[in-house]
Formats: structure tokens, C-alpha cells, sequence
């Protein structure tokens, strides 16, 4: 009895256990399956604030005194409208830079203890002023007016595309021995008492000079501060494989040479007799003496075209000289000649009809619709700065209007600024000020600007990038850009997570242009290749390599270039060679308009701008637009 008690009780408990072990699976399996479902939007939301993990990382680098006072920059950052990155002389190693820097910090420091500060007004209230007596159709100084070496003829507004400006003189005679000349200039304005206005472009025709010694004119311009490369016109005429100006040639010939033969200078002698022999083909030439002579009256014409200024003496073109990348006809306010000529009179016509400094009042609509969100509390995926300059009010202006506007930007989960230097104007800067109060989306970059400085409105987008918004990726881009936000970023998730990555439209082997436009000398660039770069109109960066350039020009150790989107390809290359980065090449980061299934579209007007966001609106495939 007492056995079978026994086993009664064993299986008793064998069956508790059973139960019991059935029970626990069951609970394990429940509680398996609750981590499992909850652990999906966790795993989403991981891969969502990829920049979150990057700031902690970044945070817990730094010691804890760093960390607390690269909070308090940031929250700064939020609410100013100038940059946080760190300029001072130190950062700089040429007097380009030193000069661009001081200047604009006095001109941030003016503007900012300015004591009269005009309110924002609604668009409602904002009427167009009279402006007939500022900006005149033409403009005309007699001799008489024009009197003493070095007069200064105001063209109040500037010049436009058209706009032209005849000088009717008289070369003096000189001495025998002295070489005769004059020089016209175009200047801008001044940036600051005591201080000499900048020189945009420099005609100097040397008109003394025997056979052996010709005759020559001397072009130059110079943008703001820094001279471009000199142009020689000395007789010849410019070959037909050289870089043209609106189709014209740099250069036209005159006649020139000791028997006025200039056939070894076009071709040579083994040539000229090859010719002679087979038949050379009957070709009229025609020889213009040289444009200027003393003590006889000319008449000469500058003229602004599409690409460059062009010169025209007694009804002849002599010569074409291309702007200075990043030129604006409207910083021409004054025309100055020098030198040996007795001038008879100045006529300047077809010049703009709007003032720049009334210009914001036609683009600007101060409507609380357009403001941009505020930035969220911790980071975002794509943060995109936009480069713009201080007078592009039209542009920001339909930017606001059309890409800005997707719901990605307006949710904030991406964030979007642009990213503007000072102005050589004061009234500009005033109203540049006021449009990034109301606006919010502008961010200051306190130096004056020049196209040769670009590359620091660049780092300045990726300081921004990391220590105020915090981003994932990191996006530069053109105001006369149009960007398709969802795509961008899709592109940007394709990256594997963790992986440090530069997207864009790639160029691979690329040599820098040593004439032209776009030339770059051997001591601006001695290698024969550039590294990879992606086009300067749109390219996106990963957090990391954002925050090493960041670090890199806060230590006064990256290498600045004038080509911002070399000096990108530079640094990533720099970065790549300690930790691999992911290059992501796609044609639809086009460079050169629009294309179909584009992801950004460059060269746009502010019409196109709307045009394109309209069909996105009603178009299920991005199309694009024609008109300007």
C-alpha cells in the first residue's frame, strides 16, 4: 500500500511538473512573441535617426565641460541667423581671405548696431516706389562735366543684359619716347570709408609703338577682390579652336608688321610653301589699322552681352572679354577714364529700370505662409543647405514657393536653409537681414562675397548640418536648383546603414581646365587630375564626413580650393583614405538643366521653379520645363 501511495504521489508531481514546464513554454512563447512585435518600430525608428546616433557618438567623444558647450553653441544656432562656423584670420592663409573676413565683419558689426530698424511690413501694404529718378533709362555727361584726371561718371543702378556705354575722345599726343595711353574702368562700390572702390574691368589701349614693338590693348577685370587673367589683344587675331564670347572672338587683327604681312604669324613657312605649291584657295582679308591714333576723334562702345563685355571702336568690333565667374552687372555703378585723352562725351543707355534696393519689396511676400517650420528637438534625416547670394530675392523667393513646400520640409523631418555671405550694397544687406528675421531660413555667413570664397558657405552647410540640425545627410545645393525631396532621400536610404557615403552626379578623371572661363593655373592646382567629385548643383554627404570637415577647418588644417565642388571631392578623397566611403554616381543629379526622372534640376529661373513644382502637383512622373 504504502509503494503504490508512493507512486500515486510521484506521478502526481511528474504531472504538476509537466504542466507547470507547459505553462512556462506557453508564457515564453507569449512573451517571444510581445518582444518581437514591439521590437519592429523600434528597429524602423533606429534606422530613421541614424543622426541621433551620430550626435551621441559625437557626444560622448567629447568631454563632458565639451559637451555641454557644444549644447549651449547649438542652441544658440537655433535661434540665430548667423552662422556658428568660426571665421577669424587664423583660418585663413591669403590675403583674399583675410580681406573678405575683416571687411565683412565690419559690415556684420554695422548692420547689427544699426539704430533705426524698419519694421516688416505685410505684403499687403507694401507699394512699389517711384523710381524713375534713381534708376534713369540712360545717363549722359558732356566733356565739359567729365573734366579733370580720374572723373567718375555714376550709373546709379548698375548695368543689365544690353546695357552699353560710348565714350566719344581724342588720344593726346605725348612726347617722343612716351607711350601713349588711357585707361576706362567700370568700378563697383565702395565697402568702406577709406578704402579704394573695387576695379570689375580694366581697358587699357597702349597706343605708341614701333613695328617691332606693336601696338596693344590690355583687358582685365577683376570680381570684388581678386583680379582674373589677363587678356592681351596685340594684333593678331584670336585662332579659331580659342574660347569665343557670344560667338565674337577676343581678339580681332589689325595691320601690324614691318610690310604688313602677317602671314608667318597665322601660319607656317613650311605651310605658306605647301600652299603655294598645291594651289592656295583666293581668300579676301581684310587689314584694320589699329583703333586708336593720337589727335584723332573715336568713338568706343562697351557693351554687356550674355557672356562677356564687348568692345566696339568706330562702328568695329576690337575685342571680347568674358565676366568673371560669379559677376553681377549690377555691382558697375561708376565708369572712370585716365590717362592721355581729352574726352568729348559719355552716353550710357539701356541701363536696368529697377533699383536693387527696391527689388525685395517686387520678389519678398512677407506672408507667414512661407516661414519655415521650427527646427525639431533632436536631429533629422537630410538637412539641405541651399547657396544663395544677397540679391537673389526672386530666387529664395520661388524656392519658398515650390520645393520647400513638400511635406517632408513642412513636417520637419527634412529641414532646408540657405546660406548667404554679405553683400558689397549696404541696403541689400538691410533687407537681406530683415527677409532672414521674418523668414527663418536664412543663415548669414559673415564675410563679403566672392565666387573665389564660395567653398565657405560649403563648410558652412555642413557645420550647420551637424551641430544645429544634427543630420543623418547632409545636402548643398544652388537656389536655381530644384530638388525632388522624396527622391533625394530615397537615394540617401539606399546607403547601407553605417556606411560612411557621397552621392551625386560623379565626375571620375576630370583635368582642370588651364584655359578659359573656368581656367585654373598650375599654382592653383599643380596635379594633372582632379579627385572624384560630385557636380556643385546637388550632392549629399553623410553625417561623418560632414563632421570631419567641420573639424578638420576648425584645426586651420582643410584645404580650400575656389571650386567649391573640387574642394569636396578633396576632402571626401582625405576622409576615404581612413575609413571607406560609399560614391554613389547618378545622372539624375543633373548638372546642366533638366532631365526626365531628374532628382534635381539645376539652371532653373524662378518661373521654371513653379513650373516644375505645378506639374509635380499634377503629374505622376517629374517633367520638365522649358520657358525661362
Amino acid at each position: 500500500m504504502k509503494r503504490a501511495r508512493t507512486g500515486k504521489v510521484d506521478s502526481f508531481f511528474f504531472s504538476l511538473c509537466r504542466q507547470r514546464s507547459f505553462q512556462i513554454l506557453i508564457i515564453l512563447a507569449l512573451f517571444y512573441v510581445l518582444l518581437f512585435t514591439l521590437e519592429i518600430p523600434f528597429v524602423f525608428k533606429n534606422t530613421a535617426t541614424r543622426s541621433e546616433r551620430y550626435a551621441l557618438e559625437r557626444q560622448q567623444q567629447l568631454q563632458p565641460s565639451q559637451s555641454q558647450a557644444h549644447e549651449i553653441t547649438r542652441r544658440h544656432n537655433r535661434r540665430s541667423i548667423l552662422s556658428g562656423l568660426i571665421l577669424n584670420d587664423a583660418a585663413f592663409d591669403s590675403e583674399v581671405y583675410h580681406s573678405a573676413y575683416r571687411v565683412g565683419k565690419r559690415v556684420w558689426e554695422e548692420l547689427e548696431s544699426a539704430k533705426a530698424k524698419t519694421p516688416i511690413q505685410s505684403a499687403s501694404v507694401l507699394k512699389p516706389v517711384n523710381n524713375s529718378r534713381l534708376c534713369p533709362r540712360s545717363v549722359y555727361v558732356s566733356g565739359s562735366d567729365f573734366t579733370g584726371n580720374g572723373s567718375l561718371m555714376m550709373i546709379p543702378c548698375g548695368l543689365t543684359l544690353g546695357s552699353h556705354v560710348t565714350v566719344v575722345g581724342m588720344p593726346l599726343g605725348t612726347p617722343e619716347g612716351k607711350k601713349s595711353q588711357f585707361i576706362v574702368e567700370l568700378q563697383g562700390l565702395k565697402t568702406g570709408e577709406g578704402e579704394d572702390p573695387p576695379r570689375i574691368l580694366h581697358f587699357n589701349p597702349r597706343l605708341k609703338g614701333d613695328w617691332s614693338s606693336k601696338p596693344v590693348i590690355e583687358l582685365n577685370t577683376c570680381y570684388r577682390m581678386q583680379w582674373g587673367t589677363s587678356l592681351r589683344c596685340d594684333g593678331w587675331k584670336s585662332r579659331a579652336d580659342q574660347d569665343t564670347v557670344d560667338g565674337l572672338v577676343k581678339c580681332e587683327k589689325w595691320i601690324g608688321g614691318e610690310s604688313g604681312d602677317d602671314r608667318d604669324a597665322v601660319e607656317s613657312k613650311s605651310e605658306w610653301w605647301l600652299k603655294r605649291l598645291i594651289g592656295r584657295t583666293k581668300t579676301v582679308t581684310v587689314d584694320w589699322p589699329f583703333p586708336f591714333n593720337e589727335n584723332k576723334l573715336f568713338v568706343l562702345t562697351l557693351s554687356a552681352g550674355l557672356e562677356g563685355y564687348h568692345f566696339n571702336v568706330d562702328g568695329r568690333h576690337v575685342a571680347s572679354f568674358p565676366y568673371r565667374t560669379g559677376f553681377t552687372l549690377e555691382d558697375a555703378t561708376g565708369l572712370t577714364v585716365t590717362g592721355d585723352i581729352d574726352v568729348h562725351s559719355i552716353f550710357a543707355a539701356s541701363l536696368p529700370s529697377l533699383h536693387p534696393r527696391i527689388s525685395p519689396q517686387q520678389y519678398l511676400e512677407f506672408s507667414t505662409r512661407w516661414r519655415a517650420p521650427p527646427l525639431p528637438e533632436f536631429g533629422v534625416e537630410l538637412f539641405i543647405g541651399v547657396l544663395s547670394a544677397g540679391n537673389h530675392f526672386a530666387e529664395r523667393m520661388a524656392v519658398r514657393k515650390s520645393w520647400m513646400q513638400h511635406s517632408l520640409i513642412k513636417s520637419s523631418e527634412v529641414v532646408a536653409r540657405f546660406f548667404v555671405a554679405l553683400h558689397q550694397r549696404i541696403e541689400i544687406n538691410a533687407e537681406l537681414k530683415k527677409e532672414a528675421e521674418f523668414f527663418g531660413d536664412i543663415v548669414i555667413v559673415p564675410y563679403m562675397d566672392n565666387y573665389d570664397l564660395v567653398v565657405l558657405k560649403t563648410v558652412a552647410i555642413c557645420e550647420y548640418g551637424v551641430h544645429t540640425a544634427a543630420a543623418a545627410y547632409i545636402m548643398k545645393g544652388d537656389d536655381d536648383t530644384f530638388v525632388r525631396v522624396d527622391s533625394v532621400i530615397n537615394e540617401a536610404r539606399k546607403v547601407p546603414d553605417f556606411m560612411s557615403a557621397y552621392i551625386g552626379n560623379i565626375n571620375y578623371y576630370h583635368k582642370p581646365l588651364r584655359h578659359g572661363k573656368w581656367a585654373v593655373t598650375y599654382e592653383e592646382w599643380p596635379e594633372e587630375d582632379y579627385p572624384p567629385y560630385a557636380n556643385g548643383p546637388g550632392y549629399i554627404l553623410s553625417y561623418d564626413i560632414a563632421n570631419y570637415i567641420v573639424s578638420e577647418f576648425e584645426k586651420h588644417k582643410l584645404r580650400l580650393f575656389k571650386m567649391e565642388d573640387v574642394s569636396m571631392g578633396m576632402w571626401v578623397e582625405k576622409f576615404n583614405s581612413t575609413k571607406q566611403v560609399y560614391y554613389s554616381h547618378s545622372l539624375k543629379f543633373c548638372q546642366f538643366g533638366c532631365i526626365e526622372g531628374y532628382y534635381t534640376a539645376h539652371y532653373q529661373s524662378p518661373r521654371q521653379m513653379m513650373c516644375l513644382w505645378e506639374k509635380l502637383q499634377r503629374q505622376t512622373s517629374p517633367l520638365c520645363c522649358n520657358m525661362r
